[in-house]
C-alpha cells in the first residue's frame, strides 16, 4: 500500500497491457511481426524458414500471436496463412521499431544483408503504405505543394483531395481508418504518410508499375516510368532513390 492506494486501485488495463507487451517480448515472434509488415499473408513454413526455427516451434509462437489478436489466420488446404490483424497492429509494430536506437540493431551480416538493408532504407512498404526515403520524399512533396498539412497532425487539404481525385485514386470506403496520419519512419526518423490516403497512393504506384517490389521482401524501387511520374506530378528528386 502506497499513499493510501491498494492493488484494487490499479488501472484495470495494466494486466492486458502487460500481456500484449509479452507477445512481442520474444525474438522469434518479433521477427514474425516485422516480416508481416509487408502486408501480405505468409505460410507458417515460410515464416519458420525466415525466422530460422523449426515448424513446430513457429506454430506455437503463431498460436500465441493469433490468440493475442495481433495476427489473423486462414487455412487453404494443408497450408496455414497468417497476416497482421489490421493496420493498427502494423502501426504498433512500426512505432515500436522506430524507438530502437540506430546503434542498437545488429550490424549487417555480409554484403548481401548490407545490400538488402540499403534497399529497405531507400524505399519499402510499411504494411500498406510507402516508407524509407521514398515515403519521406513523397510526403515532403505533398506538403510542399499544399496537398498535405503537417502543422496540426497529418491532414489532406482540399487541394490534396482534388489531386488524389485527378490522379484517379479512390479514397472512399475507408471505414473507421483515418484518411491521413503520420507514421514515424524507423530509418529516416521522420514521419511519412500513412492512413487510407497513404495506402491508396502506395497501391496506385504499384498498380501503375511506377514502383515494383524487390524480391519477396518489403523493399520497393522506383521504375523509370515512376521517376518520370513522380517528377511530373510532385517534383520529387528521384536521384536519391536509386
Amino acid at each position: 500500500m502506497l499513499g493510501g492506494m491498494t492493488a484494487n486501485d490499479r488501472d484495470p488495463r495494466a494486466g492486458a497491457l502487460a500481456r500484449l507487451a509479452a507477445l512481442a517480448a520474444d525474438e522469434t515472434r518479433a521477427a514474425c511481426l516485422l516480416a508481416l509488415l509487408d502486408g501480405r499473408a505468409w505460410t507458417a513454413g515460410e515464416l519458420a524458414r525466415h525466422c530460422g526455427v523449426a515448424a513446430s516451434t513457429l506454430s506455437e509462437h503463431l498460436g500465441k500471436l493469433v490468440g493475442g489478436g495481433l495476427l489473423t489466420e486462414e487455412r487453404q488446404g494443408r497450408h496455414r496463412y497468417v497476416r497482421l490483424a489490421d493496420a493498427r497492429v502494423a502501426q504498433l509494430v512500426e512505432d515500436l521499431t522506430a524507438h530502437i536506437a540506430p546503434d542498437a540493431a545488429e550490424r549487417p551480416r555480409g554484403l548481401r544483408q548490407s545490400g538488402a538493408d540499403s534497399a529497405m532504407a531507400r524505399g519499402r512498404t510499411c504494411y500498406d503504405h510507402l516508407a524509407g526515403r521514398l515515403g519521406i520524399a513523397v510526403t515532403d512533396a505533398l506538403t510542399a505543394r499544399g496537398l498535405l498539412r503537417q502543422d496540426t497532425g497529418f491532414a489532406l487539404t482540399d487541394a490534396g483531395l482534388d489531386w488524389f481525385g485527378a490522379l484517379g485514386v479512390d479514397l472512399g470506403g475507408r471505414g473507421r481508418r483515418p484518411l491521413a496520419r503520420a507514421c514515424l519512419d524507423w530509418t529516416e526518423r521522420r514521419p511519412h504518410l500513412a492512413g487510407a490516403a497513404g495506402a491508396a497512393l502506395c497501391r496506385h504506384l504499384l498498380d501503375q508499375g511506377w514502383c515494383v517490389r524487390i524480391g519477396s521482401g518489403r523493399a520497393v524501387k522506383v521504375t523509370g516510368a515512376g521517376e518520370r511520374a513522380l517528377t511530373g506530378l510532385l517534383g520529387v528528386d528521384t536521384a536519391a532513390l536509386r
